[in-house]
């Protein structure tokens, strides 16, 4: 299992459900390694489990194009590959595994547009803009509030990462005196922002919208009234797991597993969220 970071909490969680479900089959053996953020060294760790002759490859990769041509060098050497979550260029793997982000962008979008009563002001915080889910997160977004009087007054790359969204929403606090509305890729960086409108003393004057879920965190931030919304984005973990042992065992799977989405506000929070049509 490639992964491309421990930085982010859903990560640590997507090797937590990986590893809960390899450890019901005593037959099956996985060996992480964390890519720390750097795609050389998530391109250097697939080439060394092609060379280690391992039976499948999971990978979870940092960004789509540089990572293209190794995991099209392991399939060619007859290795595997699950690709989970961030979506490659091309074809060369034999499984992709992870929800629609264009899907839950539109529908973060459209939340925002139907709460904000279709105008106001919005600071984007985006997560890896080299990376398919960051592209496809902003692109829904804007699908969603198309035609409507919600204005994008800041947008930033946060890379994912908390600091970089509480220093991003500093700066966007300075420039702008009023904000309705934060739309962030990602729950760490939706209560980055959250964090400096309070040490601000902005925060109640707008909403905070993120894209996760973790029950530990976007969930429990809906619960706490920290964020108005999040959207689900699930792991994979567990199904990378059951399609790895469906292609060990000669099975053929589909060359694409869309995960289902669910919101979470304060309306559905309790009930256990609102699946995504």
């Amino acid at each position: 299992m490639s992964q491309c970071n421990l930085g982010e909490p859903w990560r640590v969680e997507m090797n937590a459900q990986i590893k809960a479900a390899a450890e019901k089959h005593p037959n099956l053996e996985v060996i992480f390694k964390d890519a720390q953020n750097d795609t050389l060294k998530q391109r250097a760790h697939v080439e060394e489990f092609v060379s280690a002759k391992i039976d499948l490859l999971i990978i979870s990769p940092k960004e789509a194009q540089p990572l293209t041509e190794p995991v099209a060098k392991a399939v060619a050497a007859g290795v595997p590959v699950i690709v989970l979550d961030r979506a490659l260029l091309g074809d060369k793997y034999t499984c992709f595994i992870g929800a629609d982000n264009k899907k839950i962008g539109r529908a973060a979008g459209e939340w925002i547009k139907e709460k904000l009563g279709g105008k106001g002001k919005v600071v984007e915080l985006k997560g890896l803009m080299t990376s398919i889910p960051g592209q496809d997160r902003n692109n829904g977004f804007r699908e969603g509030i198309a035609g409507s009087g919600i204005e994008v007054i800041f947008e930033a790359d946060m890379k994912w990462l908390e600091p970089d969204a509480r220093k991003e929403m500093e700066s966007a606090l300075s420039r702008f005196p009023h904000i309705d509305c934060v739309y962030a890729h990602n729950d760490p960086g939706a209560h980055g922002a959250y964090l400096a409108a309070k040490a601000a003393g902005r925060e109640k004057e707008m909403k905070f919208v993120g894209i996760d879920a973790l029950p530990q965190e976007g969930v429990a931030y809906v619960q706490q009234g920290i964020l108005d919304a999040t959207f689900q984005y699930p792991t994979g973990g567990a199904e990378a797991i059951d399609n790895a042992l469906k292609i060990l065992n000669g099975e053929t799977v589909p060359k694409t597993i869309t995960l289902g989405s669910r919101l979470f506000d304060k309306e559905c929070v309790a009930q256990g969220g609102k699946e995504l049509k």
